[in-house]
């Protein structure tokens, strides 16, 4: 990996500092992940315009966010496997290249079941970038800046979450709706050019049962993630048969894969891994944290607009603010956890995440707008500090082998606790504020569903914070059973 590293050079200095071509390849990364997260932000913005362009229904134009999701959600720990067997630099360098030509069949979609199969294509490209730029850091950066890295990843992730709706409504104000995909195609090209001079080539590995693909585990894998992923945003918030019968589908599909992996020569994911305390409860954690961040997407406009009275370009302000903070806290977060280790890092993210939690069950109701932003600001940097911890410490002394199949699942927690935020924490606040039509209930009912939300989320970050602790425990006793 060295020689490799040495042949792309990008192998950083003695001091761990990246040389140039070193923090080239770290850029190429950033903006991958800046691409895949700007993909899923830019085109919420242009549902009503693209309602009135196809003369669709809501529903129907709400695939185009639905298709992007859903090829992430059910195919990141796949693609990520793929990056193990055949090099984590091709299977990305092949990722970019598919979103950037999907985001040119996306702008000229002639209609809109082409622009929803376009989009579904640019999703699997995303699912690339989101897998393989965690897993290819750490064949970039030195392991004492590996938190650093983490951290710029998720500062490059928070700011296409912030640009997308602003840059969206720019190129809809002008060039329409088609500018939002195709200003993709330029960034894209100029991510393959970086990406392909200077990321490091992966050694390949020459056993045959270590290079194997898995195809029953992906078939089965993707069934499941993508039945659970319709079981819980099929409807509109309700919750019939058809929402049943997908839980029912996705549990038997869940079975049926760990029957597989248990059979496997070369499994998808290896069943052995999951036993290890310290990934599992990664996973968890970051499924739990996603869920609450996605709560306060899923809530914030709604309070924001119907209890506080605020115009929906001050909304736009105020939902902005997070992503903002976010944006500013993501390196030095990174920094914090070089500096001072993932383990205690992620437990103060926590801390802080609950406290953020619990700040915006309690400080809206008394001081308004105000309220919100000093919720939002202790919430959005304790995200940003769990998360380059939380990363760091998992990917850490992972093998080469292992990389992209690991680094995959913690995107696939994290998807699957964003998809669950929205419909669960969605049915909560609904549930909270006593109304079967939120868009009509009166102010006060959302300001109690609010309460009610936030209240909840931050038990779940008390119940992830126990799970930290738990996790250290049973970590420092295997060190000493070893030692």
């Amino acid at each position: 990996m060295k020689r490799a590293m040495t042949e792309a050079g990008a192998e950083p200095t003695a001091n761990g500092e990246p040389t140039a071509p070193g923090r080239w390849a770290l850029g190429s990364l950033a903006l991958s992940m800046l691409l895949a997260s700007l993909g899923i932000s830019i085109a919420n913005i242009a549902l009503p315009t693209l309602a009135g362009a196809f003369s669709a229904s809501f529903q129907q134009v709400q695939w185009v966010i639905i298709a992007y999701l859903l090829a992430i959600t059910v195919m990141i720990v796949s693609v990520g496997r793929l990056g193990d067997i055949l090099g984590h630099r091709r299977v990305l360098l092949a990722g970019i290249i598919l979103f950037t030509v999907a985001s040119l069949l996306c702008g000229v979609a002639p209609t809109l079941w082409l622009l929803i199969v376009a989009r579904g294509l640019q999703g699997l490209g995303a699912a690339i970038l989101m897998a393989l730029t965690v897993a290819l850091v750490r064949e970039t950066t030195s392991k004492e800046r590996t938190g650093s890295a983490m951290g710029l990843l998720g500062t490059m992730s928070a700011i296409g979450t912030a640009l997308g709706p602003s840059l969206g409504g720019i190129l809809l104000a002008g060039p329409g709706w088609h500018a939002i995909f195709l200003i993709m195609v330029p960034l894209g090209i100029l991510n393959v050019l970086l990406a392909y001079r200077y990321l490091p080539v992966s050694r390949r590995k020459g056993e045959a049962g270590r290079s194997g693909f898995d195809a029953l585990g992906t078939l089965l894998l993707g069934l499941t993630l993508g039945a659970y992923a319709l079981a819980v945003t099929v409807g509109g918030g309700t919750f019939d048969g058809l929402n049943l019968a997908l839980l029912l589908a996705a549990g038997l599909g869940g079975g049926l894969f760990i029957m597989a992996q248990a059979r496997a020569a070369s499994p998808l994911i290896p069943l052995a891994a999951l036993r290890n305390a310290l990934l599992s409860a990664s996973l968890v954690m970051n499924g739990l944290v996603a869920t609450v961040m996605m709560a306060t997407l899923v809530v914030g406009p709604f309070y924001l607009s119907r209890s506080l009275g605020l115009s929906e370009a001050l909304v736009g302000i105020v939902m902005s603010i997070g992503p903002i903070i976010s944006a500013f806290s993501g390196v030095p977060a990174g920094r914090l956890v070089d500096r001072l280790g993932a383990p205690i890092m992620a437990i103060a993210g926590l801390v802080a995440m609950a406290t953020g939690a619990f700040a915006l069950s309690a400080l809206p109701a008394l001081f308004g707008v105000a309220g919100y932003l000093a919720a939002i600001a202790i919430l959005t940097p304790g995200y940003q500090l769990f998360q380059a911890a939380n990363n760091t410490a998992v990917m850490l002394d992972v093998g080469a082998d292992q990389r992209g199949v690991i680094s995959g699942l913690l995107s696939l927690s994290r998807n699957v606790g964003l998809i669950t935020g929205a419909a669960v924490m969605g049915a909560l606040f609904a549930f909270a504020s006593m109304t079967t039509d939120i868009t009509t209930a009166h102010p006060q009912a959302i300001a109690d569903g609010m309460q009610v939300t936030f209240a909840v989320a931050g038990l779940l970050m008390v119940v992830a914070l126990g799970i930290a602790a738990i996790s250290r425990v049973l970590a420092r006793r295997a060190a000493l059973a070893v030692s």
